[in-house]
């Protein structure tokens, strides 16, 4: 195939080909009728995948003139259907077609790859480009990639008596295998990460100790205040005696990486949220995710907005909360008639992810063999075989996953200027330093006036690409090398950033809705601590990937090597 042309023209702000002078004759003679007419035969499959053109699913499309179904590229003529290959060096029987004398030339010029749904100008023979054709193939691309999701079935459960567990001779020999004790007088204290130190529970408030955790052992905030970024004695010397929950998170990074063990009380922290939080300040357990949101919310310092980056990019300097984990959601709705496209960024410090639906019978075979590798937590993983396994990356297939938005949730299309029946699609614009993924756990039906917790088992990896999910690879994996409205506006991610995360702390519920236990798991050197208040405890990981996954933090793989390096050289 000849190179193609590199001359692009711009058309209000979008990019689009030098347009194929045999295409545009044949749309002056035609129009775009012929294009809008393969929209019956455009097959997408599996769902997701490449679109082609078949007028049967099981259709073999072969070259009239050899006979070959394996060639390269197959082209079906637009005028007659004629199929023919064209694979350079060889001869092409798709030019030959336009120049035999058993047709006209006119009409035949233009082609269609018949497994790729692309044009092709057999005079040129190059690809060429028509916004109609591209269209049509990117509704029939949406559409087809559309699976009706049954909701989850609210069933009432057996009431059943508690009992208090009393482990048994096997589960204290796992537990002695699996766990060591970290206290102020073990010898080998000085040999542990820095940072390793229990928190007390100053009533129901292991929700906080979890987060804190968690955030104590984030490699860019705690790099961030423990480089002195925020001086509590400058704050309250400039801005008098007042609350400050920045000013108690340096007094606290201070306290638990001086080096003492004994466990630390975070009363002046939980007064000021209290403080910030009025409508939580109680004894009460609360839900970590919430508590995670508000403390954010807490420390983030209000400053001026720059007017230097696009509003589609967010704001110029921000907290540290927001340089940590602020990141951009991409929302497009399509309208199902004309394929108009609706673009919205929102900012996010967080990805709340269903989970997915019961698999069936077929998770209870993963269910098993995940119970076997577990050393000791079988226990645990039996009671959420029951309800299913799920995995965070199907969990993030299901957040950008194209919706169908119900009749009552049409949308006003601004090209057909009437409410239409649409198509949703979410993805990530914009990737943060450090992604917490907070896990749906918590339903309420207000139909049934009932709510519960989801025991499903969540399966999820220590090492993740979020390559997959970010806003051009979605786009280029659906529509392909085509023209469409939101194309040209969707800079690549990865050139600031990296898409590779490395987990270092997971953050577990255990219990019920409303009486239950939180507690965290810490990834330090590529060894696994569990923090449960003011118990801290070496486990193996095979424990971490059985336990009960709320809330997920990962870092860029580059800051999460260089934090274990830190780590080790301490």
């Amino acid at each position: 195939m000849t190179s193609k042309i590199n001359h692009h023209q711009k058309i209000n702000g979008l990019i689009f080909p030098q347009p194929c002078p045999h295409l545009a004759d044949f749309r002056a003679r035609s129009g775009s009728k012929p294009f809008w007419a393969l929209h019956d035969c455009l097959r997408v499959k599996p769902p997701g995948g490449r679109a082609a053109i078949r007028r049967d699913p099981s259709e073999v499309p072969r070259c009239g003139t050899c006979g070959d179904a394996s060639r390269p590229r197959i082209y079906a003529c637009m005028a007659c259907a004629a199929v023919s290959c064209h694979a350079p060096p060889q001869p092409s029987h798709a030019a030959a077609h336009v120049a035999s004398s058993t047709c006209s030339r006119l009409d035949h010029e233009i082609a269609v790859d018949v497994d790729r749904a692309e044009l092709f100008c057999c005079v040129c023979r190059d690809q060429v480009y028509d916004r109609d054709f591209d269209a049509a193939v990117v509704l029939a691309h949406t559409s087809g990639t559309l699976q009706p999701m049954k909701p989850e079935n609210l069933r009432k459960r057996r009431r059943i008596d508690y009992r208090p567990w009393t482990p048994d001779l096997r589960e204290r020999t796992v537990m002695v295998n699996n766990a060591s004790p970290i206290d102020g007088t073990s010898t080998s204290s000085d040999d542990l990460p820095l940072g390793l130190r229990g928190l007390n529970n100053l009533g129901n408030t292991c929700f906080m100790n979890s987060v804190l955790q968690a955030l104590f052992h984030t490699p860019p905030l705690r790099n961030y205040f423990l480089s002195d970024r925020h001086n509590r004695y400058q704050c309250q010397s400039k801005n008098g005696v007042r609350l400050c929950l920045a000013c108690d998170m340096d007094a606290m990074f201070s306290a638990v990486f001086s080096g003492d063990r004994t466990p630390y009380s975070p009363a002046k922290f939980l007064y000021s949220w209290w403080q910030h939080a009025a409508n939580l300040a109680s004894y009460e357990q609360q839900d970590a995710h919430e508590f995670f949101i508000s403390m954010l919310d807490g420390i983030h310092e209000k400053v001026e907005k720059d007017h230097r980056k696009p509003h589609n990019q967010g704001s110029g300097d921000c907290c540290i909360a927001h340089r940590v984990f602020s990141g951009i959601l991409r929302s497009d709705v399509m309208c199902m008639a004309c394929g108009f496209t609706s673009t919205t960024y929102d900012p996010c410090v967080d990805f709340s992810l269903d989970l997915e639906p019961n698999q069936g019978s077929s998770i209870k075979t993963g269910s098993t063999k995940l119970s076997h590798s577990c050393n000791g937590e079988a226990g645990k993983m039996k009671s959420s075989q029951n309800c299913g396994i799920s995995t965070l990356m199907g969990c993030l297939d299901r957040f950008t996953r194209p919706e169908r938005l119900g009749s009552d949730q049409k949308f006003f299309c601004q090209q057909c200027q009437i409410s239409q029946e649409s198509l949703k699609q979410m993805s990530i614009r914009k990737l943060p330093l450090v992604s917490c993924f907070h896990i749906k756990r918590f339903e309420h039906s207000s139909a049934r006036k009932m709510s519960r917790k989801v025991d499903r088992y969540l399966h999820f990896p220590f090492s993740l690409d979020m390559a997959p999910y970010l806003s051009s690879s979605i786009l280029r994996s659906r529509f392909g090398n085509r023209i469409f409205p939101f194309d040209g506006d969707e800079p690549d991610t990865l050139d600031d950033l990296s898409s590779e995360f490395e987990l270092f702390a997971v953050v577990t519920h255990t219990g019920k809705l409303d009486a239950g236990h939180y507690v965290t798991y810490l990834r330090l050197s590529n060894q696994w601590y569990k923090c449960d208040d003011a118990w801290i405890t070496q486990v193996n990981e095979n424990v971490v990937r059985a336990a009960q996954g709320y809330m997920m933090f990962y870092v860029q793989k580059m800051l999460y090597y260089k934090a274990s390096e830190n780590q080790v050289a301490s």
